[in-house]
């Protein structure tokens, strides 16, 4: 029994596809920039996912910061035009009444400060935090540990510092717990480094804060009981807009002002920001998928087109094959077997240039800040081989069985 495929036959196709080779030659770069460009888009696409994902990285998707502004309605005697300020009384009246959040705390932000270090200066914004805002904005401790409730509760003169800070004061990158720095005229002890950073900047760069406990930021610097905004997280389950909206209510009863006046308080839903950023990833998966799959099916109609021409013209060579004994079988092989090759080694070829070319921008951005891999993974690229094949196949059958309708005598009379 003659084999289905052997070395006899793939010299044939070979030489077949050699014959032919301007057509092949088309046809296949047709293939290879539809892999190529599916692969491209796939790992370029997933990079750029993980980098924006890296600019959100370390904030809780369900966190929320609520921060005072001007009224904009009258409201009980009041007068618009009224500035809003929170204090720690109302943080606290938030936590008793609201038990839908996790967590929440008061900030101060000073802007405008400098961290001084023997003959160094920075600049800096000191931050008043509590140890709860871990739970917001998680902290990468390089050095050392954050603020604790001893920290607060006996309001020690201690800080945590960002990395920029860090790496102007201390240029050898050494160990600075235990050292003191000067901010704002007063001395504070390093009691950890944070190299924590996000795009996300609610209250100032992390990389260029100095953070120091809430009560003593308070009583140092005659803040008293002001915050300067809340932040909090949601239970499980529960929407931060709800909570929000809660919140709204209990802070327009305390501060007096109209509960719909939306420019009195300006509200920051960190989990709708999410859910956008989840929507654009998908928006952005499925229109890279049809316009690498639809670049697919453009190169696998080509190969179809290419190979029926191929066809055409070798009518007298399949009718004289016919004529000596081929079956329509082995047309149907020789056809389909053409078109099959011809697909898997310009996808093949695809697949080793997008691999490379994603390889090279990634050795780029490894340089950057965010260094993400711009890859595909080998189950993807071994599936969009398939789906090629399997197109190169489905391409090949109708010209295969237009070959295998040639009769010896239509092809003669051809001839």
């Amino acid at each position: 029994m003659k084999k289905f495929f052997d070395i006899d036959s793939f010299k044939e196709i070979v030489e077949s596809l050699a014959r032919n080779r301007s057509r092949s030659l088309l046809t296949g770069f047709g293939v290879f920039w539809g892999i190529f460009m599916l692969l491209f888009l796939m790992g370029g696409g997933d990079g750029i996912q993980k980098m924006l994902i890296k600019n959100f990285e370390g904030f809780a998707t369900n966190s929320g910061f609520i921060i005072p502004n001007e009224t904009s309605k009258p409201y009980k005697g009041f007068k618009s035009g009224r500035t809003l300020r929170f204090t720690q009384d109302d943080v606290d009246a938030i936590r008793r009444k609201v038990p839908e959040i996790r967590t929440i705390c008061g900030i101060i932000a000073m802007w405008g400060n400098n961290a001084v270090y023997e003959d160094k200066t920075v600049s800096c914004v000191a931050r008043g935090l509590s140890p709860d805002y871990q739970d917001i904005e998680a902290m990468s401790m390089k050095y050392g540990r954050f603020l604790n409730k001893v920290d607060l509760e006996q309001e020690r003169r201690v800080c945590v510092i960002g990395e920029n800070i860090w790496k102007e004061l201390f240029p050898d990158e050494e160990n600075p717990c235990g050292k003191f720095i000067q901010v704002g005229g007063i001395y504070f002890q390093i009691v950890g480094v944070d190299i924590h950073h996000s795009a996300v900047n609610i209250n100032g760069d992390s990389r260029n804060s100095v953070m120091i406990p809430m009560t003593v930021v308070q009583k140092i610097f005659g803040r008293g009981q002001q915050v300067d905004f809340v932040a909090m997280v949601a239970q499980p389950g529960v929407r931060i807009k709800d909570v929000i909206g809660r919140c709204n209510e209990i802070l327009s009863d305390r501060l007096y002002y109209e509960p719909e006046d939306t420019k009195a308080v300006m509200a920051i839903n960190a989990q709708e920001m999410f859910g956008i950023v989840d929507n654009l990833f998908k928006g952005l998966d499925l229109l890279i998928w049809l316009v690498g799959f639809g670049t697919l099916l453009a190169a696998a109609i080509g190969v179809s087109n290419i190979m029926m021409v191929t066809v055409k013209e070798r009518t007298v060579e399949i009718g004289i094959r016919r004529a000596i004994g081929a079956t329509p079988r082995m047309i149907l092989t020789q056809i389909m077997s053409e078109s099959t090759m011809l697909t898997a080694v310009a996808g093949i070829l695809g697949i080793i240039v997008s691999v490379g070319i994603l390889q090279i921008v990634e050795i780029g951005v490894s340089h950057s800040e965010m260094p993400v891999p711009f890859q595909v993974s080998f189950g993807s690229a071994l599936l969009v081989l398939l789906i090629i094949i399997v197109l190169g196949i489905l391409s090949g059958l109708a010209p295969a069985m237009r070959a295998m309708e040639i009769k010896p005598v239509d092809a003669m009379r051809d001839e």
